[in-house]
């Protein structure tokens, strides 16, 4: 951990052994020492209860300063797990675990203030944040800030660096950027137009499950005339993407009048933004 070197895993799964909160962690007075205490099958169980008790117990590890508590306490106010959701108190949370040295909250707060999730938008502050957790290793820190980079939102626009952090994140896994590289290999923003290597990047997109990167495969299929297979991803596209994803699909399609009737939804993928983000 960041914070004293508490241990609070979390991704553990041990048995259940229905052992209730300690005092201490029902009144918030846990300390860094108690939670170290605790074994990896405590722990475990802990934070695999019912929802509330899970958010009662990280919030004690919080208030006792474990940053990866903080983070995941964030975490959750914002999603509304096993609490009312409060953006303003997740931004609170995200900000504490990141002086703490905590790098996905860092970069929480950094989305924070990107989106207005619980503080006003302000693009160079959450450029800021990305920045340190970007240079600090942090894969979705680096996507994040690499976007902000290439549309020039809070930070002098620089597609060459922008291409440079999409291609690390890429190399870590990060299905989203892979689309990103695609869009910008198809456009040539940093170098020549290379279709075959968008395409390739569009493709490890769509299979890692990013449904931008589905739509684009897609199209790329349907510009080669695969149409059965592209009219599959773009099924996929369709069923993981957001509402207005979706909208922006049937746009469109609308547009190049070739609106579907057989993909069996609705609509179709929504049209490569030049920036290659649609969110």
């Amino acid at each position: 951990m960041a914070a004293a070197n508490a241990q609070f895993p979390g991704e553990r799964r041990g048995p259940g052994l229905n052992a209730d909160l300690d005092p201490g962690f029902r009144r918030g007075t846990a300390s860094i020492a108690a939670l170290n205490a605790l074994s990896p099958e405590e722990l475990a169980c802990r934070l695999s209860g019912p929802r509330e008790e899970v958010a009662a117990f990280v919030r004690a590890a919080a208030e006792a300063g474990s940053a990866e508590a903080q983070a995941r306490f964030g975490q959750m106010l914002l999603d509304g797990d096993g609490v009312v959701r409060d953006a303003a108190q997740a931004f609170a949370w995200f900000e504490r675990g990141a002086y703490a040295g905590h790098l996905e909250a860092a970069n929480m707060v950094g989305r924070c203030y990107d989106l207005g999730w619980g503080v006003g938008i302000d693009k160079a502050k959450a450029a800021a944040w990305f920045r340190q957790a970007a240079g600090r290793g942090l894969t979705w820190a680096k996507y994040n800030y690499a976007t902000l980079l290439a549309l020039g939102e809070g930070v002098a626009e620089d597609k060459a660096a922008a291409l440079a952090l999409f291609e690390e994140a890429a190399a870590e896994g990060n299905a989203k950027a892979h689309n990103f590289v695609g869009s910008f290999h198809e456009d040539g923003w940093a170098g020549p137009r290379d279709m075959d290597e968008a395409a390739r990047h569009y493709a490890i997109a769509a299979e890692g499950g990013d449904f931008r990167g589905q739509f684009n495969h897609g199209r790329m299929l349907a510009m080669r005339g695969q149409t059965d297979a592209a009219l599959h991803w773009m099924e996929l596209a369709w069923e993981n993407g957001n509402a207005r994803f979706r909208e922006q699909m049937i746009d469109y399609f609308r547009s190049r009048g070739d609106f579907p009737s057989t993909t069996g939804c609705a609509g179709g993928p929504p049209p490569r933004a030049s920036s290659g983000r649609i969110s």
